[in-house]
């Protein structure tokens, strides 16, 4: 990522525009001139890339999505989904730091009474050693985190999530919309038009310091009911009347 950034730098470009934690982070250390646009799915204060959401300051601005926060809601609604689960796994990037939406998980999970194991995956070999994992555990649900590597390997994960009849949910639409059972996270085609728009009014002339941070408003929860089937779910009806999609 700072080879990247470094280098886009001395292309002399006119916008940079990033997703995730470690691109906007490494364009930031690269640039203090150069306008940077982001979309993340964290709290941009906390890792450093704002001074505040309405007032960024500097040459950063963007959109969170509020990829971390949502987490324990997702816990919450698959406990609703599959009463019965006594425990329900955690899957995280140990990449990405995500200390506090962890602790969160694990408050949540007290609540609710249920076990909550953790399983780490930084690479494609790992979630296929995580997966195994959470069937030696007898794990009875699972809970996927929202955060860039995780999604970019949807496909692998819903396979394998269906390889063992695992009742999972996940951050976005695309994992439900690839076969996952369901989803609950803020709209990314929503953020990444929110970027563009961001990055067009810098092209125009507007600076990144005046531009505030947007946070998402739009969430979407997305059920898919052939996978339910496969499953032998039923999903609940308070479920199907919340839910903004049903893949049938």
């Amino acid at each position: 990522m700072p080879a990247l950034a470094t280098d886009l730098v001395g292309r002399k470009v006119d916008v940079i525009v990033s997703f995730g934690g470690g691109a906007p982070r490494a364009a930031k250390a690269a640039t203090q001139t150069i306008p940077i646009v982001f979309a993340i799915g964290g709290d941009p204060i906390a890792i450093g890339l704002v001074a505040s959401l309405a007032r960024p300051g500097g040459n950063v601005t963007g959109v969170s999505w509020l990829g971390g926060e949502l987490t324990s809601k997702r816990l919450e609604l698959m406990s609703e989904l599959v009463p019965q689960a006594k425990s329900i796994a955690l899957l995280v990037n140990p990449n990405n730091p995500q200390t506090r939406m962890v602790r969160e998980m694990q408050e949540a999970a007290r609540a609710k009474g249920v076990q909550l194991p953790i399983l780490y995956a930084g690479s494609e070999s790992e979630i296929d050693a995580a997966f195994a994992s959470l069937v030696q555990s007898n794990a009875d649900a699972l809970v996927v985190t929202a955060e860039p590597f995780i999604n970019s390997r949807r496909q692998q994960i819903v396979a394998l999530a269906e390889r063992h009849a695992v009742p999972a949910i996940y951050g976005i639409r695309e994992y439900a919309a690839a076969g996952g059972l369901i989803s609950y996270g803020a709209s990314l085609t929503a953020a990444y038009r929110q970027v563009g728009i961001y990055a067009g009014k810098i092209l125009k002339g507007s600076k990144p310091a005046d531009l505030p941070v947007q946070q998402s408003t739009t969430f979407e929860l997305v059920v898919n009911l052939k996978t339910a089937k496969a499953l032998g779910l039923t999903v609940p009806p308070a479920i199907l009347s919340r839910a903004d999609e049903v893949i049938e």
